[in-house]
């Protein structure tokens, strides 16, 4: 299959995904990526309502960059799952459906950063019958649902995770064109490191009705950016103001990696997006070690509190912290947490 990128003069990816049937690494577009009768069809691992982001996740075999930190390495750098159309995955999406009490909610909220409004999954009122003291307090029992991930709402998104093919489009507009002709008001998220999101493919993506990205830029600086990804992050970093002037609504995430992206990178990406718009939600998110940075630690709550004030001196308005448990595993840690940043910013 001929790169996509490079017919754009855009370098091909680190995108080697190993194929089980000859066990050689091969580009994952290659791998985890095939045409049928003119459909697209990707490698899916799985589907299921995820937590804690409360929507429809699709995780994807195959991915365009080799992360350093990946924790979905198992399938993404390793072909793994069952061949999906566009067609099975509305499929999957009515399954869904079907098997939940809905939320709605607007289309500006289809994001990540948006569900912990809604509800934190810490399963109190179920468990206990008592509302957490730092529960939003907006739904009802009735909307809340378990999955294999844990208690909470079953919104109506439908995101594409997992490994990132995104510099190849024609599968994600296949979806969309089928799920967007449905009855039923589904937003479509893709989650993805930006690599693949040419101009070009932005516009294909605008017509098909893509509504939402959630972007990980994962270092503002470009050679630890290239040590933990393989690639230049000179595109990715213009990313959110390509998003914003389509219309797209979007959300960022970084994580706080000890040693290699701390509260100075983290201070200049929030800069970057303040600049495009001081209400982009973003989300930090703690570090925890895995694939090939497993001798790295987590962070510390002063290293993750260091983060978020960088965020919020640099002008954004919208800063959570993500995997509060890694960092803040108690109780009283959580609420003296609380006390600083804001129940709204957990």
């Amino acid at each position: 299959m001929t790169c996509n990128l490079e017919q754009q003069g855009v370098a091909q990816g680190k995108c080697g995904v190993v194929d089980f049937t000859s066990g050689e690494s091969r580009p994952a577009c290659e791998v985890t990526l095939r045409r049928a009768r003119g459909v697209s069809q990707r490698l899916i691992y799985g589907c299921c309502l995820s937590r804690p982001e409360h929507y429809l996740s699709i995780y994807q075999s195959g991915c365009n960059l080799s992360c350093q930190k990946c924790h979905s390495w198992r399938f993404s750098r390793y072909a793994a799952g069952t061949w999906r159309s566009p067609d099975d995955i509305a499929q999957e999406v009515e399954r869904y459906l079907a098997s939940y009490a809905i939320t709605s909610v607007p289309r500006e909220e289809a994001t990540s950063w948006h569900a912990h409004n809604l509800c934190k999954s810490c399963g109190s009122c179920v468990l206990y019958d008592k509302r957490s003291a730092h529960c939003p307090g907006v739904l009802d029992m009735a909307n809340l649902e378990l999955s294999p991930q844990g208690w909470g709402p079953a919104r109506n998104i439908v995101a594409f995770t997992g490994g990132d093919l995104t510099c190849q489009p024609e599968f994600y507009v296949q979806c969309a064109e089928v799920l967007k002709a449905r009855e039923e008001q589904i937003w479509l998220l893709l989650e993805t490191n930006g690599y693949g999101l040419t101009s070009r493919t932005l516009d294909s993506f605008q017509q098909a009705g893509i509504d939402s990205f959630w972007l990980d830029i994962k270092a503002y600086d470009d050679a630890v950016h290239r040590r933990l990804t393989g690639i230049s992050n000179h595109r990715i970093l213009q990313l959110p103001g390509a998003l914003k002037d389509r219309g797209f609504v979007f959300e960022v995430l970084s994580l706080c990696i000890p040693g290699w992206v701390e509260a100075d990178q983290i201070g200049q990406i929030a800069r970057e997006l303040s600049a495009v718009d001081p209400d982009t939600p973003f989300t930090i998110l703690a570090f925890f070690p895995e694939y090939r940075l497993k001798n790295v630690p987590g962070p510390t709550v002063e290293q993750m509190l260091a983060a978020y004030h960088a965020a919020h001196d640099a002008g954004l308005r919208q800063i959570k912290l993500g995997n509060v448990p890694l960092f803040a595993p108690t109780r009283e840690a959580y609420d003296a947490l609380a006390a600083i940043v804001g129940d709204a910013s957990l």
